[in-house]
């Protein structure tokens, strides 16, 4: 064997000490993540586990706005009063979606829930074995009863699939997350700020029902919350969104 130059010798355990060191870095990183959402989670009663580090790690160095794909769509029409936006009339496209239903006792421990669900699909848990890339919103499809005074507990947490893998989406190691392909649609978008909680929703619901001029060419009891920020900001992005019957 050709003896190691203490020259040659000092860079490769200088290059490992280096790597040492970025590999603790990148622990103690991974660490601070899952602690934060940790205490997220607590206050949404949800325990985050500790298999959740690497993909809330992989999700948040990926979550640069550039990256994020926005769903598309086309739309239809703006109505504004004074200045501001009451709402929007969108079409969305038939597309595919990754969905999980769920019916925890309050909306936020569902939507948290299934949010870590997705994650784990989107960071490596499937099929491809790659990072899939995250597409805003993520949404969250409600049921209310007939008259519009209460939610239903079960929702569905969706995540839509990136352009490139709208033909062949991945499988999800998770029986859990069904693909579902939704057929074209034309919603009524209106945009609100803050948590989102049965109480809020419920808000939403009813000022947009009373501003939309005719309410009753959408569905009476099924709506969607579009979240534009995870579910672990304070100061979320949302939006309700009102389907137009088929």
């Amino acid at each position: 064997l050709a003896e190691e130059s203490p020259d040659s010798a000092y860079h490769s355990h200088g290059s490992s000490l280096e790597e040492e060191a970025a590999e603790r870095t990148d622990d103690e990183e991974q660490e601070r993540l899952l602690s934060y959402w940790q205490s997220v989670g607590r206050g949404h009663q949800v325990d985050v586990p500790r298999d959740m580090a690497e993909p809330i790690q992989q999700l948040t160095r990926n979550n640069n706005p550039q990256e994020r794909q926005t769903i598309p769509f086309t739309l239809i029409q703006r109505k504004e009063k004074l200045g501001d936006l009451l709402y929007e009339k969108r079409q969305y496209g038939k597309a595919k979606w990754a969905c999980i239903k769920m019916k925890e006792k309050q909306y936020e421990q569902s939507i948290c829930l299934g949010f870590m669900k997705l994650m784990r699909y989107i960071c490596e848990q499937n099929s491809s074995g790659l990072y899939l890339g995250i597409t805003v919103p993520i949404v969250t499809i409600v049921h209310t009863d007939e008259a519009q005074s209460a939610m239903t507990q079960a929702v569905t947490v969706a995540y839509y699939l990136p352009e490139v893998l709208q033909d062949e989406p991945p499988h999800p190691f998770d029986s859990d997350i069904i693909i579902e392909e939704w057929p074209a649609t034309v919603v009524y978008s209106r945009s609100f700020r803050g948590i989102t909680n049965e109480d809020s929703i419920m808000r939403e619901i009813n000022l947009l029902a009373a501003i939309l001029e005719s309410p009753e060419l959408c569905l009476r009891d099924t709506f969607i919350i579009a979240g534009y920020t995870n579910p672990a900001a304070a100061n979320r992005h949302n939006e309700i969104w009102f389907l137009q019957r088929p």
